[in-house]
């Protein structure tokens, strides 16, 4: 007996170690199908130059793979291919009106796919309609619906009565139909998803329609728009005529008004992982840092003089900025469920300039980079480093691994890119 008991248990042993064996090895090949040897998450970047014909570029923007560039000309969104040195796609104003066309693009960060939103007017900004008011049960005399009638008593058949007719009856009238006027918007504002093909290829843009945004007011402005990839949730703050609107379009297209009555926003940031807002908010004259989670807000600072970065990695970013100058970066971890008043560490401290026309982002590898025409200061890890920058325009690509240089050449642009020594 207990030779058999021995056989069994070395057995089961044996095929546990050869069924963990084999589980290992699965997992293994499934790993290199997913993240091949030698492959890491570092953002892509290039090394070329390429001749645009044209002088008066605005809103420069380029793709996650750094081969196509999206611009504006006389307010005409283009697309530019770097490695073809030609343009693939272009959406005008409609006829040519340039307060109309399209309002703000942006690159999706993993992804050559540019959306945009285009605004057009509306054909029948008022429309008619009939409406037929419904039926009504009125009662009326009855002197003219018949007259006495007389009926025999069953006790007598020689006797008889007379029946009163009844005063009034009953009757359905209908009303006059009337026209109603009907005022829309006298704007349409729609928004688009331009996927495009490797640049090596020479396939068409698909240019698609997703949605007609029913709530963007008449001539809005969009100043801010932020893309959360792994939720799918689009942020844009839009400033109208008489007040600004934060909304929010989730995948299923859903759009929703976020921001309060007097509110305004400066910045926002939308976390990579829980798709949770950060913004610059100011209201009733009080300046705070506001996660915004669906309705729920949390406060993460009330200093009057700090900042939103960004957000990478489980972090988010806070500048405390006095006298032009961006003095500290302090850090909060991004959570699922964000506190009021977390504790902010402080990564950095010293002296950047920073002004209204400083533009400031977080790198793929969590570096602060705030850059104007001429300089670059890039901080790693606590510590500072200044990059020249030699274009006549200079920009940096949104995970901060690549400079794009623009330099005029008459009636063409030269542009060059290359990564950012950081």
């Amino acid at each position: 007996m207990k030779k058999r008991l021995r056989t069994f248990f070395v057995w089961t042993l044996a095929s546990v170690l050869l069924q963990f064996g084999g589980y290992s090895i699965l997992n293994k090949q499934v790993q290199n199908v997913l993240s091949p040897p030698g492959v890491t998450a570092q953002p892509i970047t290039a090394q070329l130059k390429a001749t645009i014909p044209a002088a008066d570029l605005t809103k420069i923007k380029v793709s996650y793979a750094k081969d196509y560039l999206a611009y504006t000309e006389n307010g005409t969104l283009k697309v530019f291919n770097l490695k073809q040195n030609k343009v693939v796609f272009e959406k005008a104003p409609p006829g040519n009106d340039k307060n109309l066309g399209v309002l703000m693009y942006q690159w999706l960060p993993d992804r050559n796919m540019l959306l945009y939103f285009y605004a057009r007017k509306n054909s029948q900004p008022v429309t008619y309609s009939t409406v037929y008011p419904a039926k009504r049960t009125i009662r009326v005399p009855a002197s003219t619906f018949g007259s006495a009638s007389v009926i025999p008593k069953t006790e007598d058949p020689n006797q008889k009565v007379v029946r009163e007719v009844p005063k009034t009856v009953t009757k359905e009238i209908t009303g006059a139909p009337r026209i109603v006027k009907r005022y829309g918007n006298p704007q349409i504002t729609e928004l688009y998803s331009l996927d495009l093909p490797n640049s090596n290829e020479t396939t068409a843009p698909d240019d698609r329609f997703n949605q007609t945004i029913n709530s963007f007011p008449a001539g809005g402005k969009i100043e801010n728009l932020v893309v959360s990839t792994s939720t799918n949730l689009m942020y844009l703050t839009v400033k109208g005529t008489s007040k600004e609107l934060l909304l929010e379009i989730d995948v299923m297209k859903n759009v929703r008004t976020l921001s309060r009555s007097g509110e305004t926003i400066d910045n926002m940031a939308a976390s990579d992982r829980y798709g949770t807002l950060f913004l610059d908010s100011k209201e009733n004259g009080v300046h705070r840092i506001i996660a915004l989670n669906g309705s729920k807000r949390q406060i993460i600072s009330e200093n009057n003089n700090d900042r939103i970065l960004g957000i990478k990695d489980g972090k988010v970013y806070i500048g405390e900025v006095q006298n032009n100058q961006l003095m500290k970066v302090k850090t909060t971890p991004d959570l699922t469920h964000m506190a009021n008043n977390p504790s902010l560490t402080t990564e950095w401290e010293g002296a950047i300039p920073y002004s209204s026309s400083t533009n400031t982002l977080i790198g793929a590898k969590g570096q602060l980079i705030a850059y104007d025409q001429q300089t670059a200061y890039i901080v790693t890890a606590g510590h500072l480093k200044e990059v020249k920058l030699r274009g006549d325009e200079n920009y940096i690509s949104s995970d901060g691994a690549e400079l794009i240089q623009l330099t005029k050449q008459g009636n063409s642009t030269l542009v060059e890119l290359q990564p950012l020594q950081s």
